[in-house]
């Protein structure tokens, strides 16, 4: 059993984070898992769209999808810039969307540190865009989108783990693990996995068996994001925090007014559909 703990342990240390490199230039599958996560909720929106007799085609979820990557990218590197390292890009402003660092030279490093806050935002700016210019109905069509969110997820925290980043705080447990990245060498919480499994899997289930219920439109959106401002808040008690602001981290901050968003969300469209 010791042997099966200590293997467990020191395995973030045996995984090789990239596919391949060439130089400096790494594919790294936190790259992939994004690719991923959009192929999976693609195939979930059009399972529903086959099965729940919605009138949006394939092609329609395809061409948001192109919207979704935009505003996901700009939005979660946005997002980790202004509320995590803004006094640093203040300085460095080339190196916010350019993969290159200039500090002691020029060095490839790849685009690094990505929002989830940030990559919400970006997400819903694109996707109210991309409803207008299609003419469609930006709640009904969240209402498709949002139960599959949670799945697609669940790879981008797969992701963080290959890279062994984002790992938990220290712990005695024995499920807790070695990261290599970690220059304490300490033992801490796996909490990508925790997040992966919360976050993805735990939230797809309750949204994806929500979504036949008789609904008002944007309740599975307003559901979407109180629940996984909810579920982050909880799992950021295990998570290393960048900053604190006052006894809460900034990503516990940012996943209450998460919630308060959901529940407003949920109580507008409550009463909308109350009065139609």
């Amino acid at each position: 059993m010791d042997s099966l703990i200590n293997a467990w342990q020191q395995m973030p240390a045996h995984i090789t984070p990239y596919l391949f490199s060439i130089g400096s230039f790494q594919l790294r599958y936190y790259s992939l898992m994004y690719i991923v996560a959009f192929v999976i909720v693609y195939f979930l929106v059009t399972y529903r769209i086959k099965n729940e007799k919605y009138k949006y085609t394939s092609e329609d979820i395809q061409d948001y999808l192109v919207w979704a990557m935009v505003g996901v990218l700009l939005g979660a590197r946005l997002g980790d810039v202004l509320f995590y390292n803004l006094d640093y890009y203040l300085y460095h402003p080339l190196e916010i969307f350019l993969p290159f660092t200039f500090s002691n030279g020029i060095r490839f490093t790849g685009i690094s540190g990505m929002s989830y806050h940030g990559g919400v935002i970006g997400v819903v700016i694109m996707s109210v865009l991309f409803c207008r210019k299609r003419d469609f109905d930006f709640w009904k069509f969240a209402d498709l989108i949002s139960p599959a969110i949670p799945l697609g997820y669940t790879f981008g925290r797969i992701g963080n783990f290959i890279n062994g980043e984002l790992f938990g705080r220290v712990t005695s447990i024995p499920w807790g693990m070695y990261f290599p990245l970690d220059q304490t060498h300490s033992l801490r919480h796996p909490s990508q996995l925790y997040e992966a499994f919360f976050e993805g899997i735990f939230l797809f289930a309750v949204l994806w068996a929500l979504r036949k219920k008789k609904l008002f439109d944007g309740a599975l959106l307003g559901l979407y994001i109180f629940g996984y401002g909810f579920v982050r808040f909880m799992i950021e008690f295990f998570r290393e925090p960048d900053y604190m602001v006052g006894p809460i981290s900034i990503g516990q901050f940012l996943c209450v007014l998460m919630m308060l968003g959901g529940i407003g969300l949920l109580m507008w469209r409550k009463k909308a559909a109350a009065n139609k």
